[in-house]
This record gives C-alpha cells, structure tokens and sequence, in this order.
C-alpha cells in the first residue's frame, strides 16, 4: 500500500467527469488500499475520490470517526431530501472554507469493493461526505458552487475538512 499525492487545483485531473470502473480486479483493488491510506494518512479527514489522487475513475472511500470504512464504485446520488447549509473544506482546495447548501439525507447506489450492489441512506457528516466525493467525480469542487463563493474564507492550519 501506499500514501498518494493529493492532487489540488488547478490540477485538470478534477475538472474532469471520471469514467465508469467496467470491472474490479487487482489494479481497482490496489487503488482502494492505497485511497484507504491516503486518506488515512490526513488527520480529520473523511473521505476522498480517486480524481483527488489523479486517477479519473468513479470510486470514492470514505471513514467515519468509528464506523467501517465505506468503499463505493460507480456511486449515484438517487434521491435528495431536505436541505441544509454547512461549512466545508477539501484536501485538493488546502487552505479554505466556505458554506454550501448539502441535503439533509441522501441515497445513494453503487458497489462495493466486492461489486456487490450497494444502497446506503445517509444524513448528517455522512450524507455530506457522499454528496461531496460524488460532486469530485462529476468534475465539480465544493468551490464550483455559487454560493460558495461569497463565504470563502482562509483557514488556520488546525482547521479541517473533508
């Protein structure tokens, strides 16, 4: 395994909508070890999206403060309930904050690092890091959204994000 550089703007890798993963095999299975590490390796950090280490597929992994890592390939939010706004940060944005409008719950499908079908309904911190990584995989940083913009702030170095 192996701790990844993190990719930040204005790296093209994350303007990019990352492809399909056709098949998971050994090189797929060693990507998620190494995603696993890096964003391991990043104290208080929750998740993160294989553009965010330059490789242009659809996987995103994610680890809640005491839950099991959650491994996704080819995630798709497919409802959106309620809404809230929150401040939000990002390895590949160092160094900023800003609030964004994120739902209050979402579901989303995709598979697991088996590619077994997977369904998960989420609220709170983990709907927001789904919402966020998926928003990676469409190319799209939380800066992108426009009411980012006008609350983008500079942050100390003890601050954190996902």
């Amino acid at each position: 395994m192996a701790v990844l550089p993190i990719r930040s703007v204005p790296d093209s890798v994350l303007k990019q909508k990352a492809k399909k993963v056709p098949a998971i095999d050994g090189s797929i299975k060693k990507l998620i070890r190494d995603m696993l590490e890096t964003m391991h390796a990043e104290p208080g950090r929750v998740g993160l999206a294989a553009p965010q280490v330059g490789v242009p597929l659809r996987i995103i992994v994610i680890g809640m403060p005491e839950e099991e890592d959650l491994v996704l390939i080819n995630p798709q939010i497919v409802r959106r309930r309620g809404e809230r706004i929150i401040d939000e940060g990002c390895l590949s944005v160092p160094g900023y904050f800003g609030q964004i409008k994120r739902a209050e719950s979402i579901t989303v499908k995709g598979r697991d690092r088996d590619g077994k079908e997977a369904r998960l309904k989420a609220e709170g911190l983990l709907a927001q890091a789904l919402e966020h990584e998926i928003d990676h995989l469409n190319g799209t940083l939380y800066i992108d959204h426009p009411e980012v913009r006008e609350t983008l702030r500079k942050i100390q170095p003890e601050e954190i994000g996902l």
